[in-house]
C-alpha cells in the first residue's frame, strides 16, 4: 500500500512540474530551457552558471520561478566595490542595547541571482562560492546555516570583459552546469514585445509546488534507476576528456589542456536522473545523459591557446566525444 501511495505522489509531482512550465510561461516567453535547468539544479542541489547577453529575462525568469515554487528570491548585482559583508551580512553595533547584532545579508534566501559575478573581486566571489559549497556562513564568531532549498544562478556577460575578474577554473568547477542562453526567435520576440508593451499586462502567477514538494522530489529523483552500463558510460565520457588519445580522439588531444574533474561524473549522474524524472520516467536513458553532457562539461574542459586560435570550442569537443564513445552493454 505504501509503495502505491509513493508512486501516486511521484506522478502527482511529475504532473505539477509540467504545470510549472505552463505557469512560468504566462510571464516569461521562450525560456523553457533555462527553467528546466534551474529546476534540475534546484532538485539536485546544484548551482547554475549562466552565460548570455543582457536583456534575456534572466531576473524575470528566476523571480517568476521563485513565486511559482513559493520560494524567497534575492538578486545581487556584483560590482567592483562590493564587499563580502554586503553578501553574507555583518555585525552592527546597537547603541541602545550597547551590543553587536547580526544583520544577515541577501545570501540568506532560497533562490539567489548573482548578476555578473565576474564584476566583483576574488574575495567577494570566494564568499559566495564558500556559501554555495558549505551551505553556511560565518558572521563574527557564529556560524549560520543557509535557508533550504538553496540555489545560486550566477550570470556572466560574454561580450564586455573589460574590468572583470574571471572566475578561476577551480571555482567554476563548483557549478553543476554552465548554460548558454541565446536570443529569442522572431516569434518569441514578437510575443515578448506585445506583452511588455501592454501596460495592463498581469504578471501574477499561482503557487504550484512548495518547499516540502521540492524536498520530496529530491528523494524521488534519488530513486530513479541508473543502470550499471550507463554508470560506466558516464565514466567513459569523463575519462575521454582526460585521455582523449586513448579514445581515438587524437585531434582533440591537441586542444584539451585539462579534462573534467570527478565533480563532472557526480553531476552528470544527478542531472541525468533529474532529466528522466522531469520527463515522467523512473529510469535513465542514454539520451538523458547526452542531453545534459554539454551543460555539465563545457566549463570543466579547459582548452589551450591552440584551440582558441583554431576556433574550437568545448561544445565541439563534447559533441565529438559523444559521437565517439559507445555504451558497452
Amino acid at each position: 500500500m505504501e509503495a502505491t501511495v509513493n508512486t501516486d505522489l511521484k506522478k502527482e509531482h511529475q504532473a505539477k512540474v509540467k504545470e510549472v512550465y505552463t505557469e512560468v510561461g504566462k510571464v516569461v516567453v521562450g525560456q523553457s530551457y533555462m527553467v528546466n535547468r534551474l529546476m534540475i539544479g534546484l532538485f539536485t542541489q546544484g548551482h547554475i552558471l549562466l552565460e548570455g547577453v543582457p536583456g534575456l529575462a534572466k531576473t524575470l525568469t528566476v523571480n517568476t520561478l521563485a513565486n511559482v515554487l513559493h520560494l524567497d528570491f534575492k538578486r545581487i548585482q556584483f560590482t567592483p566595490d562590493l564587499l563580502p559583508a554586503d553578501l553574507i551580512g555583518t555585525m552592527i553595533y546597537n547603541q541602545k542595547a550597547s551590543n553587536f547584532e547580526v544583520k544577515k545579508g541577501p545570501v540568506f534566501s532560497n533562490l539567489i541571482l548573482a548578476d555578473e559575478i565576474n564584476r566583483s573581486p576574488a574575495k567577494v566571489q570566494s564568499a559566495l562560492l564558500e556559501a554555495m559549497q558549505e551551505k553556511q556562513v560565518t558572521i563574527g564568531e557564529e556560524t549560520y546555516k543557509l535557508d533550504k532549498p538553496f540555489l545560486v544562478l550566477a550570470t556572466q556577460n560574454p561580450v564586455d570583459q573589460e574590468g572583470t575578474y574571471p572566475l578561476p577554473e577551480a571555482q567554476v568547477d563548483r557549478f553543476m552546469m554552465k548554460i548558454h542562453i541565446d536570443y529569442p526567435t522572431k516569434e518569441d520576440e514578437l510575443e515578448i514585445m506585445r506583452r511588455m508593451s501592454n501596460m495592463s499586462f498581469d504578471n501574477e502567477v499561482k503557487t504550484i509546488l512548495t518547499k516540502e514538494d521540492v524536498f520530496a522530489i529530491r528523494k524521488e529523483i534519488n530513486e530513479v534507476n541508473l543502470s550499471e552500463s550507463l554508470e560506466k558510460y558516464i565514466i567513459e565520457l569523463i575519462f575521454a576528456t582526460r585521455q582523449p588519445a586513448e579514445y581515438g580522439l587524437k585531434e582533440e588531444a591537441h586542444y584539451i589542456q585539462f579534462g573534467a574533474s570527478p565533480r563532472a561524473s557526480i553531476n552528470m549522474n544527478l542531472a541525468a536522473k533529474a532529466v528522466a524524472f522531469l520527463d515522467g520516467r523512473d529510469f535513465v536513458l542514454p539520451e538523458d545523459i547526452k542531453e545534459i553532457a554539454a551543460d555539465v562539461l563545457n566549463h570543466r574542459i579547459i582548452l589551450n591557446y591552440e584551440a582558441e586560435a583554431d576556433g574550437v570550442t568545448t561544445h565541439d569537443i563534447v559533441n565529438t566525444i559523444l559521437n565517439k564513445v559507445n555504451i558497452n552493454r
